[in-house]
């Protein structure tokens, strides 16, 4: 019971601390956030792509939409959104895959929005949204052709993803385009370190949607994630000498 109470304390902490967040960072200039050179190279990419005409490809793993998977996807969601904001008006439009059935509504869903937003449904083409295979190296096998035969420049891997996301960068390196990828895998993170062009480690991963510029409360999700771990810390230490204190 105290540790549902503490558990519940820290998400209501957390979700204050964003919503106070947000009204705070309405009345500041810019968004205060550390440069992290993947995303800098990401906005390049993305200026590149609409300027030649080349496609950007979005993927968002595999994760389950109800397991703890669903958090990087739904990053690579938002992530997804903004691109496709940005380059709609390429000659070849961005096109999102996944490795699970929910997901790929879900990206065919984002998409759709997004050209609605912009007034430009009629642009809006369901392929553009994929499932790309239901096993890991089904889904790897579904995503190569999409690299290498759709004039794609950059690749952009945001979600939870196993080893098979070795392949789909290797690829990419072969076919000379830009892999910029993060996931929630250990493992996987360790390949991309080897593979990628730009990886990205831990927590960076869900930085992701304030880097683009999905929107204000993303940003103020990275601020109250700053005091929520400094407020972690501080509460280890201090139990950590409690201990100390009752064993002496």
């Amino acid at each position: 019971m105290e540790m549902d109470i503490t558990g519940l304390g820290l998400v209501l902490s957390f979700f204050g601390l964003i919503v106070g967040f947000s009204f705070i960072n309405r009345r500041r200039s810019g968004a205060n956030l550390r440069e992290i050179p993947a995303f800098s190279r990401l906005r390049n990419a993305i200026e590149l792509a609409v300027e030649d005409g080349t496609r950007l490809h979005i993927s968002i793993g595999r994760g389950d939409i109800t397991g703890p998977q669903s958090t990087a996807a739904f990053v690579g969601l938002s992530m997804l959104k903004r691109i496709t904001t940005v380059a709609s008006d390429s000659d070849n439009p961005p096109i999102a895959t996944a490795g699970d059935g929910a997901l790929a509504l879900l990206a065919q869903d984002t998409l759709r929005s997004t050209y609605q937003s912009l007034g430009a449904l009629n642009n809006y083409d369901i392929t553009q949204g994929r499932a790309a295979g239901l096993t890991p190296f089904s889904f790897a096998a579904g995503t190569l052709p999409i690299i290498s035969d759709e004039d794609v420049s950059a690749n952009i891997l945001v979600g939870s993803f196993g080893t098979e996301i070795g392949l789909i960068t290797t690829t990419g390196g072969h076919r000379q385009t830009l892999s910029l990828a993060g996931t929630d895998n250990i493992p996987a993170q360790a390949i991309l370190y080897a593979t990628a062009d730009e990886q990205l480690i831990g927590e960076e991963l869900y930085a992701g949607g304030a880097y683009v510029g999905a929107g204000p409360m993303h940003i103020a999700s990275l601020h109250a994630q700053d005091i929520m771990r400094w407020a972690l810390i501080a509460i280890i230490i201090i139990r950590a000498f409690g201990e100390l204190l009752t064993a002496l």
